[in-house]
């Protein structure tokens, strides 16, 4: 498995060093370096990495502001000078946080912590084809294959199947930390729906068989490519 990943720092000595940790790691493979976050944020438009290389205090916008900006992150591991950060950077769900400077030691440990969790998901994404929630006093078993959407609706979830529906008490956050990223996509911050369960798609909503999922405005354009991926058919 490799692992795509971006270094954004504005010292160049220190994307020198990482750079050069990058290449003695054979599953990881540098897509790019950035001097700000606004770089960054241009090269994410074109590029999907794996795994981010971040650091903090950066001119126009800091590294933390950026991350918390993002609805999909990829993973992060933060790379400072500066500890009093560290708090923040966790609460972002960072997988690591380097300290300046950063032995090859630390950055071995860190990018093993990046390869445990991605191939992880991976064998989670292609193994699972069920969960089981709570749902008042019982215990019900969800099969993926006829989940269509989650709908959130504060600190519970509507789950809606093929066949009925269930409220369980989860956020939506904790919904698609548990379901397989490469069959469920999140188009509204009160909606994750399943792929394969797109009827058509118009404007900002997508028919399903159980009914509309609104699409943000926000996210239109990632939702889209995520749902088509390279399936649509045209003149072009």
């Amino acid at each position: 498995m490799k692992i795509k990943c971006i270094i954004t720092d504005d010292e160049p000595f220190a994307v020198k060093g990482i750079k050069s940790y990058v290449e003695k790691v054979d599953y990881l493979e540098l897509i790019g370096t950035c001097e700000n976050a606004l770089q960054l944020d241009a090269m994410l438009k074109s590029e999907t990495p794996d795994l981010l290389f971040l650091d903090i205090e950066m001119p126009h916008i800091t590294g933390l502001d950026y991350l918390a900006s993002l609805k999909n992150p990829p993973l992060v591991i933060i790379t400072s000078a500066y500890e009093k950060y560290a708090l923040k950077g966790y609460e972002l769900s960072v997988i690591d946080y380097l300290l300046k400077p950063i032995s090859l030691d630390r950055f071995l440990k860190a990018v093993q912590k990046a390869f445990d969790y991605l191939q992880a998901s991976t064998q989670n994404d292609a193994k699972a084809d069920y969960f089981y929630i709570k749902t008042g006093q019982k215990i019900e078993r969800i099969r993926l294959a006829e989940l269509v959407y989650v709908e959130s609706m504060q600190n519970y979830v509507k789950v809606h199947t093929l066949t009925e529906n269930h409220i369980a008490h989860l956020t939506l956050k904790k919904v698609m930390e548990l379901l397989p990223s490469n069959q469920f996509v999140q188009t509204h911050k009160s909606y994750v729906l399943n792929i394969d369960k797109v009827k058509s798609i118009e404007g900002n909503e997508i028919a399903t068989e159980k009914g509309i999922v609104p699409i943000s405005k926000l996210w239109r354009e990632a939702v889209l490519e995520k749902i088509l991926q390279h399936k649509l058919w045209s003149r072009e």
